[in-house]
């Protein structure tokens, strides 16, 4: 090997994560017993039995979302995901922004979390030993684990939440199986599917629930430097996550429906939401599998939180090879192939925000995890608001050889789903944080005030680092620590390149957007770039 070889800086571990990897990250992310166990008693409450179809109403409104979102993954393949989508189709100001509200929403979607693990870990020794643990030092524990899963290289991570993965959704479909084979509490209905139940009042608060439940599926572009033929593997992760998560949602809120009787559930449930899930499966399976929901509720949270911080350090990586984050934090472990300095710097802030927290007195459910998670999931369905309306003009911009339904029928309905979802959860936020309207306000606030702060940002940048801000988002011909390909590749589109063809993807097909471009462009209107 040459010395120029042997001396280029390590680059991320490239060809490694296939369709089920990604899904494991994204699906993880969600936390699908902790949403199923914590709150869908609450959309029962709320929505009455027709709750399951408010899930299967959100995954339809995503699985529309991801048709553009896919097919735009297949011409632009910055490392950028969200930011570069946004900046390809509404320019780069709002890119920039979108980059800004990326790191303040995945931070808030994991760092809130760390109350949770605090509080349900807690809660876990209580009812398993009659333990009493502070939720301080488990938060920080967590903080430490999660981190060394960050450090290590991302297959490690891949393994590690397959493995949480199967235990969260094997308990949940332990329970669903034994209320089946005993035929429920009154028999098995489909009642909760009737337009009847379906269309009430309480069906707008459930849906707030339901989008509240996918958080993270769309994070599967965020691993293509790293996927094996991202083309493929990108879009298959994405439908198999959202068609997952819907369908499994909505049916095991239906099998607890059945467990207790539809003309009981809802009673039982405002009763006891935190323990309907658990009494559930004491009188189907047995105590000792509430014992295991116990301990796989903690396992849960600890690959949600792991998933999110892999997402959250490679943002900053993508950042930082784009000039716009210190340089540092793109720095590749030379062994692990990870982002560690970034993963190293995510922790350190979410010490701050946890120990910040604690030192106010802070509850670790109520405020820490609501009033940072709220925010958090705010900002990540406005990125997807922005992300659809960009598919649109972008491909009005770029020639192609897509279809109208990919580029303009399907992402123009989701735009409009997911501004409906976003006045939803903005609306019903109280359901979701029980705070004072001052404490609602503020937290319905961030996201466009950081919108607004990013676009301030965006125009700064453009002023005093022109060179910076010339090249965000661009797309980049090659990978700047990956070996050169055999046979230069043009950029799909370049003059004279199909852009309906991508190249088969190598080494050097999914990179970050910093590398200064050296390609012939398509033509772009300046509001398109600037």
């Amino acid at each position: 090997m040459s010395s120029s070889t042997s001396d280029k800086p390590p680059g991320l571990r490239t060809g490694t994560l296939g369709t089920a990897d990604i899904s494991f990250f994204v699906v993880s992310a969600a936390a699908p017993l902790t949403v199923m166990a914590g709150v869908a008693p609450i959309a029962l409450v709320l929505g009455g039995i027709g709750a399951p179809a408010g899930y299967l109403l959100a995954g339809i409104t995503l699985a529309v979302f991801a048709v553009g979102f896919t097919t735009m993954s297949r011409h632009v393949r910055s490392g950028g995901a969200f930011y570069a989508y946004i900046a390809q189709g509404l320019g780069k100001p709002l890119g920039i922004a979108a980059a800004l509200v990326a790191m303040v929403g995945y931070n808030g979607m994991e760092i809130g979390v760390y109350g949770l693990l605090g509080s349900a870990t807690s809660d876990t020794a209580g009812a398993l030993g009659g333990t009493d643990l502070p939720w301080l030092p488990i938060a920080l524990a967590g903080l430490l684990v999660i981190w060394y899963g960050g450090y290590r290289s991302i297959d490690f991570g891949a393994k590690v939440l397959g493995v949480l993965l199967v235990a969260e959704t094997g308990i949940l479909v332990l329970l669903a199986g034994g209320v089946l084979l005993e035929g429920g509490a009154n028999g098995l209905s489909l009642a909760s599917f009737a337009p009847g139940n379906v269309l009430v009042p309480g069906t707008a608060a459930v849906l707030a629930f339901a989008f509240s439940a996918f958080t993270g599926f769309e994070s599967t572009v965020i691993y293509r430097r790293e996927a094996r033929d991202p083309a493929r593997t990108i879009p298959r992760a994405t439908y198999i996550a959202v068609g997952f998560l819907g369908l499994f949602y909505a049916f095991v809120v239906w099998t607890v429906i059945q467990a207790f009787g539809e003309d009981k559930v809802v009673a039982a449930a405002a009763g006891d939401t935190g323990g309907l899930f658990f009494a559930a499966i004491t009188t189907y399976v047995g105590p000792w599998a509430a014992d295991l929901m116990h301990v796989f509720i903690v396992t849960s949270i600890l690959a949600s939180l792991l998933a999110f911080h892999n997402a959250i350090n490679r943002y900053a990586l993508a950042l930082s090879e784009e000039g716009v984050l210190p340089a540092a934090l793109g720095r590749i472990h030379p062994r692990h192939r990870s982002p560690y300095v970034a993963g190293l710097a995510q922790t350190v802030l979410g010490a701050v925000v946890v120990l910040g927290f604690a030192a106010a007195g802070a509850d670790p459910y109520t405020q820490l995890l609501l009033w940072v998670n709220t925010p958090g999931m705010l900002g990540l369905m406005a990125l997807m608001l922005l992300a659809a309306l960009a598919v649109v003009r972008y491909f009005r911009r770029v020639p192609h050889q897509e279809g109208a339904l990919r580029t303009l029928v399907a992402p123009g309905a989701a735009a409009v789903l997911l501004a409906v979802a976003i006045w939803l959860v903005a609306s019903k936020v109280a359901l979701f944080t029980g705070a004072s309207p001052t404490v609602n306000t503020v937290l319905v606030a961030v996201v466009p005030a950081v919108l607004i702060l990013g676009l301030l940002l965006a125009y700064r940048l453009r002023r005093t680092r022109p060179e910076v801000y010339a090249r965000f988002a661009e797309e980049p011909p090659t990978d700047p620590h990956a070996e050169p390909p055999t046979e230069p590749h043009p950029h799909p589109h370049a003059e004279g390149a199909d852009p309906s063809c991508p190249q088969p993807p190598t080494s050097s097909s999914s990179t970050p957007a910093s590398v200064p471009p050296s390609r012939a462009a398509t033509p772009r209107s300046p509001s398109a770039t600037d």
